[in-house]
């Protein structure tokens, strides 16, 4: 475990809510019980458990996006999650977010995606790469830099980049302004979009037969 763990390594499925600290989820859901928004009673052992149901999992998820509608949260869990991967000596991350609206905070789908960015620019622990174009796959990667990031002859470093997320339950249209947003953002490290979501609920076939999509 120790060697693997010295190895540079590429993370491509990285859900950011998905990749939340066990101990900002309780911390944040305590806060939360406190207000009355949620009864902590009820969620505290599904936080704990690891070895969690499929219903489980999207209860999990269901509490994360009450977790998840404000700004200063949404910075925080991005700079924790990107700081913890980087620990793990990940030196390319993709991180997939579905960019939430919350009319009553003020919250947008951009504006979301820009406590996302304020995340990624607040982490210290590792230089971050977001800002740039995508990796040219084509070309061969630079195997020596990767392992001297990680086994300290230069700076620890970090390529992250962002896939947008659309939810099965949600409109065409507040899919196609992910879309839009995502073509947007390709400056600040969005390099596609993601389809996501409870498999049991909503279906992509209607977005398929939505001519606008």
């Amino acid at each position: 475990m120790e060697w693997f763990a010295s190895m540079p390594k590429v993370e491509l499925h990285a859900h950011l809510n998905g990749s939340i600290r066990d101990s900002t989820l309780l911390e944040l859901a305590r806060v939360l019980g406190e207000k009355g928004v949620i009864v902590f009673s009820d969620v505290e052992h599904v936080i704990m458990k690891s070895d969690r149901s499929l219903h489980e999992v999207f209860k999990l998820f269901d509490l994360i996006h009450v977790l998840t509608t404000d700004h200063a949260t949404v910075t925080r869990i991005t700079q924790e999650v990107v700081e913890d991967f980087a620990s793990e000596n990940i030196v390319y991350l993709e991180l997939r977010t579905t960019p939430k609206r919350n009319e009553s905070i003020g919250m947008s789908k951009r504006s979301y995606m820009d406590a996302v960015v304020e995340g990624l620019r607040a982490v210290s622990a590792v230089d971050v790469d977001f800002a740039s174009r995508s990796i040219d796959v084509r070309r061969p990667v630079n195997t020596k830099n990767m392992n001297d990031a990680c086994n300290g002859t230069r700076g620890k470093k970090i390529y992250v980049r962002l896939l947008l997320s659309i939810d099965r339950r949600e409109t065409t249209e507040a899919a196609m302004e992910t879309v839009k947003l995502a073509l947007e953002m390709r400056d600040l490290g969005v390099v596609g979009i993601d389809l996501s979501g409870n498999p049991t609920k909503g279906e992509w076939y209607s977005f398929v037969t939505d001519h606008s999509f």
